[in-house]
């Protein structure tokens, strides 16, 4: 459920044009869907950075003003949700710190399992950190091996265990950089045949009007100055392990990630749902937005009539207060609305991209139930979640998940559905276009990529800051 399901950042940059701060804006806003919390732009005119960030959406955090006082001659933005420290200001991106290198600028998507060690350890070598978001320790690093190595971001980035596309701003240069497993999408454009660009998603390359050259490579750092585009490798690259949930719900389903169309693959994951689990029905709805995609190659495969049949309430947010379970109630019931007419006395297929906690969708069953309809059979474009991610979603602890300890037919009646299904893993895996084994499917079946044994969660920094002043 896209109210359950929460995930980390967006990140864009541009160099070598004066109107650099616009088309960030322009960037950020368009990739807007990764994260809602804070935003952020930082530029340089060539000796100096400067920075703006702010809580709230891009349209919230920045005016014409603040976009005009951003001159420079290229820049780097962030849109954020935290998955590593609070949603609070300090911890808004891009950080913008000064160190014996001069000034520096960095915007991260992704999780790093080693922050708190690597934090713990800075922090004995008296070091001062400023944020409790796992970020902040890749400055660290830089600033540690900025006299002793040829090479202080590839070096420093060799420390780093877990999901990162970061961008980094220096008075002089973008510097970007892409983990060794490829976990979040990176890419690389081109403005007007001059200005070279890059962002986590292609939808942020259309929206400016660029031209899309290439995904930057697991293990790669990308330089974007003067000179134009450079590159080297600070890694070979590992086994890839590309989130397949950006497919699954988190890209903008025009962007293309991983080399697919993300519309494309979510209509592939509804037809194969359609084949895995036909039942006879009037309707096939979608759960909005989220569900749409899927929904649309179920009906097609299934030749069952597609209708809209909830709609959303598009000004229900976050900032919506709900200090009550009464008015946490009613939240859920403005959040989305059930036609009535539409779906009474009919046996509607519901789908939906993922189901978390599963309490928003008990909710959406029973108004469902309320207005009419017949029967509902649910069916979710993913398989069950029954482990935690450690990588760039805020999934909760495997205690939380519904379906970490339920079968399918316990799911079933909780949701007080007439059937579920959820799309197998061989099922989705064979709808995307790269081998099995090149994606990410923990939070399906617990098999991480890496070891985690002191995963880094939502406040654990926070926490280890609270220790030191106890």
């Amino acid at each position: 459920m896209t109210s359950e399901l929460k995930h980390k950042c967006g990140v864009f940059g541009i160099w070598g044009t004066p109107q650099c701060a616009q088309l960030i804006y322009t960037g950020l806003y368009a990739q807007q869907h990764r994260g809602q919390e804070s935003a952020g732009i930082a530029v340089t005119d060539g000796k100096h950075l400067d920075a703006k960030v702010g809580m709230g959406l891009v349209r919230d955090v920045f005016t014409e003003e603040h976009l005009t006082k951003l001159g420079g001659i290229g820049g780097i933005g962030h849109n954020r949700y935290s998955t590593t420290g609070s949603p609070m200001a300090c911890n808004a991106q891009p950080l913008l710190e000064e160190y014996i290198g001069g000034q520096v600028a960095v915007g991260h998507n992704g999780n790093l399992i080693n922050a708190g060690l690597l934090r713990k350890m800075y922090e004995e070598r008296g070091h001062i950190f400023h944020t409790t978001t796992d970020t902040e320790v890749i400055i660290h690093l830089l600033a540690a091996h900025h006299r002793t190595k040829m090479d202080p971001l590839a070096e420093s980035l060799t420390h780093l265990q877990g999901a990162y596309s970061v961008v980094f701003l220096f008075d002089d240069r973008i510097e970007v950089a892409r983990d060794p497993w490829g976990w979040r999408p990176l890419v690389l454009g081109k403005l007007d045949g001059k200005f070279d660009c890059v962002a986590s998603e292609t939808v942020a390359l259309v929206a400016i009007g660029a031209e899309f050259v290439r995904e930057i490579e697991p293990g790669e750092i990308v330089t974007l100055n003067d000179a134009g585009v450079s590159s080297r490798n600070f890694s070979a690259p590992q086994q890839p392990a590309h989130c397949i949930f950006e497919h699954v719900y988190f890209a903008n389903p025009s962007s293309k990630v991983f080399g697919q169309t993300v519309q494309l693959v979510r209509e592939s994951f509804g037809e194969k749902m359609a084949q895995e689990s036909p039942v006879e029905a009037d309707l096939v709805i979608p759960m909005p937005d989220s569900g749409r995609s899927a929904a649309l190659g179920y009906a097609r495969h299934s030749g069952i009539e597609y209708r809209e049949g909830i709609v959303p309430n598009r000004y229900v947010g976050r900032t919506f207060i709900k200090p009550t379970q009464a008015l946490r109630d009613v939240a859920v019931q403005m959040k989305h609305t059930v036609i009535g007419e539409v779906v009474e006395g009919k046996r509607v297929i519901v789908v939906d991209d993922s189901i978390v906690r599963g309490t928003t969708t008990r909710g959406k069953m029973a108004q469902l139930r309320k207005a009419g309809a017949k029967e509902i059979h649910l069916r979710i474009s993913c398989p069950p979640i029954r482990h935690p991610c450690y990588f760039g979603i805020d999934f909760p602890d495997k205690s939380k998940l519904l379906a970490t300890d339920r079968s399918i037919d316990q799911i079933r009646d909780f949701l007080e559905v007439d059937s579920i299904h959820y799309l197998s893993l061989e099922g989705m895996l064979s709808c995307v276009d790269r081998p099995a084994d090149h994606y990410c499917t923990a939070c399906f079946n617990g098999k991480y990529r890496l070891n985690v044994t002191q995963p880094v969660t939502k406040l654990s920094l926070e926490r280890n800051q609270l220790k030191m002043f106890n």
